[in-house]
C-alpha cells in the first residue's frame, strides 16, 4: 500500500540528482543509489513528503510572515542538516519506513534554505505526527464489521511536523540548488500524475458494486442500467488508457532512467479530477437513497429489530439481505464515506 509517492520520487531524483551533480560537481546521484540499494535490499515503504502547508499563498517560502510554513534547514553542521517546518495531507506516512522530503514550488536564490531533498526514518526524533479525521470514522469503534468500511486496508493521513529533525550528510539529496528545484517537482508530478492511473482499480471495484445491487434489485439489464454501467466503463478506461500510454511514450533521460511522457501525464490527471466524480455520482444513482439511511449493523443483528430489516430490506429472490446491506456499505464507502478521502478528494488534489 502507498509505495507510489515514495517511488515517483525516486525515480525523479534520479534524473535530477544526475544532473544538478553534472552542473555543481556534487555526489548526490552516487548517495541516492546507495540508499535505492538498501531500500531494495530491505523491501522498504518510502514515503513522499512534498506538500507544504504554504501559508500566505501569494507569497514564496522566504517572504512568509513564519519561515517554518515552508519545510527549511534551520542548521548545518559536518555531519548533516537539520530541518524545521510541516508537511500537510501524508497519506501512507504513519505505515512507511522512510519518508523522502522534498520541495513543492519554485524557489529563488532567497529561498536556498528551503531547497532540501533528504531521506529521514518516520520514527526520527523531532517527528510529531497529527492524525487526520475523516468522515464516518466513528463508526471504526462500533461492533461488527459491516459498517467500518475497508476496516483491515484503508487509508490514513496526517500532518507531519519537523521540529529540528535530523538528516545524514550521506542522506541529503539536495541542499541548496534552488534552481533546481521546479525540475525535480516537474519530474516528480508526471510520474505521479500517471501513477493515478491505480483509480482505475478502485474504479472497477466501484462499478461491480453497482452492478451487483442492480442485480440484487432486480433490474440489472434495464436499459437506462446498463447505459450508465457502459458509461462508468468508459470513464474508468479512459484514465487507465492516457495513463498507460504516457508511459509508452517514455524517454530515457542522461542518468539512464526513464521520464513519462508529460503531456499524457497530465492528460491523465486531468481525466482523474473528473471522472471518479460522474462513476461515483452514477453508482450512488443506481444504488438509490438506501445506501445513506440504511439503519446500522447493531439494528440488523438485534432479536427485535433484526427480523424486520431482513423483511422488508429484501430484493429480488434468493439474495441474502446481508451481502445487499455489505455492498451498499462499500459504495457510501467510496463515495462518501472513508474511503472518498482516497478516491474523490485525493483524486483531485493528490
Amino acid at each position: 500500500f502507498q509505495r507510489c509517492v515514495g517511488m515517483d520520487a525516486l525515480n525523479s531524483l534520479h534524473s535530477t540528482t544526475f544532473e544538478i551533480d553534472e552542473k555543481h560537481g556534487t555526489k548526490y546521484h552516487k548517495k541516492l543509489l546507495e540508499f535505492i540499494k538498501m531500500a531494495q535490499h530491505e523491501n522498504l515503504v518510502i514515503g513522499g513528503a512534498m506538500t507544504d502547508v504554504k501559508g500566505d499563498r501569494s507569497k514564496g517560502p522566504s517572504e512568509q510572515e513564519d519561515p517554518d510554513l515552508f519545510l527549511r534547514i534551520v542548521e548545518r553542521n559536518d555531519k548533516g542538516v537539520y530541518i524545521s517546518g510541516a508537511k500537510a495531507h501524508q497519506t501512507g506516512c504513519i505505515n512507511s519506513h522512510w519518508m523522502i522530503v522534498m520541495p513543492a514550488i519554485r524557489l529563488t536564490e532567497a529561498d536556498k534554505d528551503y531547497a532540501v531533498v533528504g531521506c529521514i526514518p518516520v520514527d526520527a526524533p523531532g517527528i510529531t505526527y497529527i492524525y487526520g479525521r475523516q468522515s464516518c470514522d466513528t463508526r471504526g469503534m462500533e461492533p461488527g464489521d459491516m459498517d467500518q468500511g475497508n476496516s483491515q486496508f484503508s487509508g490514513q493521513e496526517a500532518m507531519v511536523i519537523f521540529d529540528r529533525a535530523f538528516i545524514p550528510n550521506e542522506l541529503v539529496f539536495m541542499d541548496g540548488e534552488y534552481e533546481f528545484a521546479s525540475m525535480l517537482i516537474e519530474r516528480f508530478t508526471c510520474y505521479h500524475r500517471r501513477s493515478y492511473v491505480c483509480k482505475t482499480g478502485v474504479g472497477d471495484v466501484l462499478i461491480g458494486a453497482a452492478a451487483s445491487i442492480a442485480d440484487y434489485n432486480g433490474v440489472p439489464n434495464v436499459s437506462h442500467i446498463k447505459d450508465k454501467l457502459v458509461e462508468m466503463t468508459h470513464l474508468n478506461e479512459s484514465i487507465y488508457g492516457t495513463g498507460i500510454a504516457s508511459s509508452y511514450q517514455s524517454q530515457k533521460m542522461k542518468s539512464g532512467v526513464w521520464q513519462n511522457d508529460d503531456m499524457l501525464a497530465n492528460v491523465c490527471k486531468h481525466n482523474v479530477t473528473r471522472f471518479p466524480y460522474q462513476i461515483g455520482r452514477f453508482a450512488q444513482d443506481i444504488a438509490g437513497g438506501l445506501m445513506v439511511t440504511l439503519p446500522s449493523e447493531a439494528e440488523f443483528r438485534s432479536p427485535e429489530t433484526g427480523p424486520l430489516l431482513k423483511k422488508y430490506l429484501k430484493g429480488r429472490k434468493g439474495v441474502d439481505v446481508e451481502n445487499k446491506m455489505r455492498v451498499l456499505r462499500l459504495i457510501e464507502n467510496m463515495t462518501m464515506g472513508r474511503n472518498a478521502v482516497g478516491y474523490l478528494t485525493e483524486s483531485m488534489h493528490g
